[in-house]
């Protein structure tokens, strides 16, 4: 079942391709991404909350110990959902304009929905590098070929950035599995659990972990890897950039989660302090730059530098309510910033184009449903509270108060830039003064396709988070075990008992 929901995406947008009819393509595309996420809704309903579902696991590369090997589990449950979710509403957008070069287009598109959600859904090490490789090809492409005017020097340097991370990912994976295998004396393997049961010495696992943490921090991005990000957010298709934005991020993120702490505990505890600072760096220089910024798209972008950092903190505070809330604040970002992306493509086109606050405004009372979904937006941005974000960034900050509480103290500023940057986008983009190029009409109702399931999902989580908090609490608690009896066992309170 996980292969076809992984696959069918990509089939479906080949098959379209063939087909010598306009815009065939692109509804065969749209028609593959969302009966993936019908499968999604699906895996939703039937799993329990507990240990692996619907697992598929083939002998790959029988010499190198690499498995096909695929599972359904609480920490990438809902992240498939939001990916399957995410792209069908992309794609559905990217049907309601012409594209040179179409019938290449779409299974570009396609492509990279298949090889996030392998990425996903993948519990062999080897696996997950090869589709978290294959994942930027499409998006060199979708950039280089049909982004903006900056659109060579942008992919260039996304090209740079993050092949330099793979690579060291790679070197980190194929480290990691020779030499587990020569420290526990049983054969090659790169299965997730066979790592995690022969854990390698402290110093090992600490040069290791610096390899798959440069990796993981590119991609989010995070302070001081982010360089690629503002050509590449400037120059991106918005409905490409919609989905980059809002779930490839999150691979990084998981990729933590999944890997990186449960296989590598002690170098986890032992750089414990420089992730946090790093993940404060991102929060207050995100937090900052947004609000310097006069590029739509770069507001946005920063912001979700600054988020990524709260889901750094929660993922390295080792409590079970920052993780907990680390892994709800993937999802509600991902819902967020996918729709807020693509109302600045609406603001630029009645903008004369531009993505400049400064060129836009005025047309809140000429367009009040487009500004009533962006207002929604904005105030899930800001984690207002009753919003699902408040409830992510308050157990982010509940779990790190109670193992790092001058960290949180400081994190805490994050919360109140955020509201600083995101009201300041809205106003500027919808009131004040009308800008000279601006044409003031509402949206139309094919945008209202594409953004009311977003608003739905931001509102469904704002009001029921225990839809994923219920399924993702054992998983993501198991996933923080080791990290939190280190921990526990060396603090000053268990030295004295």
């Amino acid at each position: 079942m996980l292969s076809i929901l992984i696959w069918l995406p990509l089939a479906a947008a080949l098959i379209g391709a063939l087909i010598p009819l306009p815009r065939v393509g692109g509804l065969f595309a749209l028609g593959g991404a969302s009966a993936s996420f019908g499968m999604t809704i699906a895996l939703i309903g039937g799993y329990s909350g507990h240990g692996y579902a619907h697992v598929t696991d083939t002998v790959w590369i029988r010499s190198l110990g690499i498995h096909y090997h695929l599972a359904i589990d609480g920490l990438n449950l809902f992240l498939v959902a939001l990916t399957t979710f995410s792209f069908a509403l992309a794609i559905a957008a990217a049907n309601f304009r012409d594209w040179p070069r179409q019938r290449v287009f779409f299974p570009l598109f396609a492509l990279a929905e298949s090889a996030v959600l392998g990425a996903f859904l993948a519990q062999d090490l080897a696996l997950f590098v090869a589709f978290f490789d294959l994942m930027l090809i499409p998006f060199y492409l979708l950039l280089g070929v049909w982004g903006g005017p900056g659109r060579i020097a942008a992919t260039l340097k996304l090209v740079i950035y993050t092949f330099v991370g793979s690579l060291l990912m790679l070197a980190a994976a194929i480290a990691l599995a020779i030499l587990t295998s020569e420290h526990s004396g049983h054969p090659l393997s790169f299965a997730y659990s066979a790592l995690a049961a022969s854990p390698l010495h402290k110093g090992t696992q600490e040069w290791i972990f610096l390899l798959f943490a440069a990796a993981f921090l590119v991609k989010m991005p995070a302070f001081p890897l982010h360089g690629w990000m503002p050509d590449a957010y400037r120059e991106m298709p918005v409905e490409v950039l919609a989905v980059f934005s809002g779930v490839l991020s999150k691979v990084g993120a998981y990729g933590f989660l999944a890997i990186v702490l449960p296989i590598m505990p002690l170098a986890s505890v032992h750089f414990q302090t420089l992730i946090l600072v790093l993940a404060l760096g991102s929060i207050i220089y995100g937090s900052a730059m947004a609000f310097t910024q006069t590029n739509a798209r770069l507001v946005a972008g920063y912001s979700s530098v600054a988020q990524l950092g709260f889901i750094t903190l929660g993922i390295f505070a080792f409590a079970s309510q920052g993780a907990q809330g680390a892994v709800l604040q993937m999802v509600n970002h991902g819902l967020v910033v996918a729709p807020l992306f693509l109302i600045i493509g609406l603001l630029a086109a009645r903008a004369g184009g531009s993505d400049d606050i400064r060129d836009m405004g005025g047309i809140a009372l000429r367009a009040p449903v487009l500004a009533s979904f962006f207002l929604i937006v904005a105030f899930a941005t800001l984690a207002m509270p009753g919003s699902g974000n408040f409830v992510g960034e308050f157990l982010i900050l509940l779990g790190l108060f109670k193992t790092k509480m001058v960290f949180s103290i400081i994190a805490f500023s994050g919360v109140v830039l955020a509201s600083v940057y995101a009201l300041r986008l809205f106003i500027r983009a919808m009131h004040n003064r009308v800008g000279s190029r601006v044409s003031s009409r509402e949206m139309s109702l094919r945008n209202a396709l594409v953004l009311v399931p977003f608003i739905g999902a931001i509102l469904l989580f704002a009001i029921y988070p225990q839809l994923q908090l219920h399924r993702t609490e054992s998983t993501v608690t198991s996933a923080i075990a080791h990290e939190q009896a280190l921990t526990s066992s060396s603090s000053p309170k268990a030295s004295l008992r």
